[in-house]
C-alpha cells in the first residue's frame, strides 16, 4: 500500500515522502529529472521491500531552505532521515544526481545503517579522462540526444508541455544549478574518499549514456573498496526506464546479496 506523507527533518525541512511493501528498508533517490523518473523503479521494489521514496528538496515545487545549497545536504539530511526512522540494513538506490547523494551518503554513514549500494549513470565524481557534459548549456532536443539510447521515442517537444508542468520542470532545473553548478556535477573530494565506503556498490551505466559514459561508471566503480559496473545494452542515463527488465533483475540480485538481516 502506497502512503504519501512528510517527514520532518529539521525544524525548517520536511521531505516529501513515499512509501511502500514491507521488507529490507530500501531508499529511492531521484535524479534532476525529478520523481517521475524513478517511480516505476520504487514499485518494483516495493514489491519485496519496503521503500522510501523522498522528493528533495526543492523539486517539484517543494520547500528548500535557503541554508541547503550543496549535495553535502542532502546527503546528511536523508541520513537523519534513516536515522530518526530507526532503519538499518538499508540498501540506497539513487540515479545521476541521486547517485551522487547515494555515494555522499555512504561515505558518512559511521553508524553503518547503509549495507548496500546501487547508483545508476550516478555523477559526483571528477574523472579527468571523461568530463561530464554540461547539461546547462543542452536545449531539450540536444539533452534528448544524450540522455536516450532511442531520442526519437522519448524526445518531448517543450511547446508541448503544460504551462504548469513545463514551470515545475525550469524550478527543478533552477534548483540542480544551486546545488550542482560549481563545481559542476561533482565533489572534488568524493572520489578519493570512495576507498573507505565498504559497502558493496553496484554500478550500473547505460551503454549509450553520453552524459557521463560507461568509461567514467567504469572508474566511479574502481573507487570503491568493493564496487561493480555493469553495463546495460540500449540504454542511455536512465536505463531502468529505457530497460527495466534487464536493470531491475540487477538490482534485485543485488538486494538478496547485500542483506545483512539473518535469515529465519
Amino acid at each position: 500500500m502506497l502512503t504519501n506523507h512528510t517527514a520532518d527533518v529539521y525544524a525548517d525541512l520536511s521531505l516529501t515522502l513515499s512509501e511502500a511493501g514491507t521488507g529490507r528498508p530500501v531508499l529511492v533517490l531521484h535524479g534532476g529529472g525529478g520523481p517521475a523518473t524513478v517511480a516505476g523503479l520504487a514499485q518494483h521494489l516495493s514489491r519485496t521491500a519496503h521503500t522510501l521514496t523522498p522528493v528533495l528538496p526543492g523539486w517539484d515545487g517543494t520547500h528548500r531552505p535557503d541554508w541547503l545549497t550543496g549535495v553535502d545536504d542532502l546527503a546528511l539530511a536523508h541520513l537523519h532521515l534513516l536515522h530518526d526512522r530507526g532503519l538499518e540494513d538499508v540498501l540506497v538506490v539513487g540515479s545521476s544526481l541521486g547517485g551522487w547523494i547515494a555515494a555522499e551518503m555512504a561515505a558518512r554513514d559511521t553508524a553503518g545503517l547503509i549495507t548496500g549500494l546501487v547508483l545508476i549513470d550516478a555523477v559526483g565524481v571528477h574523472v579527468p579522462s571523461e568530463p561530464i557534459t554540461d547539461v546547462f548549456a543542452l536545449d531539450a532536443r540536444g539533452l534528448a540526444e544524450h540522455s536516450w539510447h532511442d531520442p526519437d521515442r522519448h524526445y518531448v517537444d517543450p511547446a508541448d508541455v503544460p504551462p504548469g508542468q513545463l514551470a515545475l520542470r525550469q524550478g527543478n532545473m533552477a534548483t540542480m544549478r544551486i546545488l550542482a553548478a560549481d563545481p559542476y556535477m561533482h565533489d572534488p573530494k568524493l572520489l578519493r574518499r570512495l576507498a573507505r565506503v565498504r559497502v558493496p556498490a553496484l554500478l550500473l551505466w547505460g551503454q549509450s549514456d553520453r552524459v557521463v559514459t560507461p568509461a567514467y561508471g567504469a572508474a566511479y566503480a574502481r573507487a570503491f573498496a568493493d564496487g561493480r559496473l555493469e553495463v546495460v545494452p540500449e540504454a542511455g542515463h536512465l536505463p531502468h526506464i529505457e530497460q527495466p527488465e534487464a536493470t531491475f533483475a540487477l538490482i534485485d540480485a543485488h538486494l538478496r546479496r547485500t542483506s545483512t538481516a539473518p535469515v529465519r
